[in-house]
């Protein structure tokens, strides 16, 4: 009977994992932003509500969660690479910055306990979710692309979405620091980049939203794969939950880059900001009660 208890206990995890894995995925592909955002506040939460998941420390769950990304992000780069859908040049330039981040970021993580943790996190959702109140600069940046296109320090990209062109501007300096930052807090954080990466980069650079998400699993990808590295080298990773997750991460994230095409520009705004706003409000309450 105790035997008979431990494997239907082992399997509720499991299959809980690879659900939480394919939601996360999904959701995270949909939106660019990698699933993390959405798989850290989930195990955060179980940790204080089931005992199934005390396990669900904050660095642990932030080790998870990178590694669960490299595979998000694989699956979802390879849909949307298919449909061209990714700035190589910018994303690039972004994970040139966004590398070293990880590593201090992750390298930083150890040193904070899982309910200051969530405070944080929470804190950190609502500040990406209030920059959507910034009037993007979309408009001004496409009438400005010519005037840019001789310098160095600037990158003029365009590109067409249907019977749409966009053209996009940005500081080659910027945005290498800025996703220095994004990698810090990715590593930090262990959700990805994306969802601060993807705003940045719809509301400053003027990215057109379809671009920014593709780009963003690019640039994911390459970044979870550096941070995972260290939380592994710190030995923060539970494998034995790891491998449930992983299934249910691919799938999630290839089926979410494909619903991503099928929606317009403002759908994946909405959802973006009604996500954000959610789970930041939820992750404060956590860590304050």
């Amino acid at each position: 009977m105790t035997l008979l208890k431990e494997w239907t206990g082992s399997f509720l995890i499991i299959a809980l994992c690879f659900l939480i894995g394919l939601l996360s995925a999904f959701i995270g592909s949909i939106v660019g932003f990698g699933g993390g955002v959405i798989l850290v506040p989930i195990l955060l939460i179980l940790h204080t509500t089931s005992p199934m998941f005390e396990w669900a420390e904050a660095n642990t769950v932030v080790g998870i969660s990178l590694i669960i990304m490299v595979f998000t992000a694989m699956s979802s780069t390879y849909a949307y690479a298919k449909v061209k859908r990714i700035d190589y040049k910018s994303g690039m330039l972004f994970i040139l910055g966004s590398l070293p981040g990880g590593i201090l970021g992750a390298w930083l993580n150890q040193f904070v306990e899982t309910k200051l943790f969530s405070l944080f996190l929470g804190i950190f959702i609502l500040l990406i979710f209030s920059m959507f109140f910034f009037k993007s600069t979309e408009g001004k940046k496409a009438t400005n692309v010519s005037q840019h296109k001789g310098s160095k320090w600037m990158i003029s990209q365009r590109v067409k979405l249907g019977e749409k062109e966009y053209q996009y501007t940005f500081s080659i300096i910027t945005a290498v620091a800025l996703s220095f930052l994004v990698g810090a807090l990715s590593g930090f954080f262990g959700i990805g980049g994306g969802s601060l990466m993807v705003p940045a980069m719809i509301l400053f650079f003027a990215f057109p939203p379809h671009i920014a998400t593709a780009t963003s699993m690019f640039m994911i990808l390459s970044l979870s794969i550096v941070s995972s590295s260290t939380h592994i080298f710190l030995g923060h990773i539970e494998w034995q939950y790891v491998w449930a997750f992983i299934p249910g991460a691919w799938i999630g994230g290839t089926l979410g880059a494909k619903v991503n095409q099928h929606m317009t520009s403002r759908a994946i705004a909405i959802l973006l900001r009604l996500l954000l706003l959610f789970i930041g409000l939820r992750l404060i309450w956590q860590g304050l009660w």
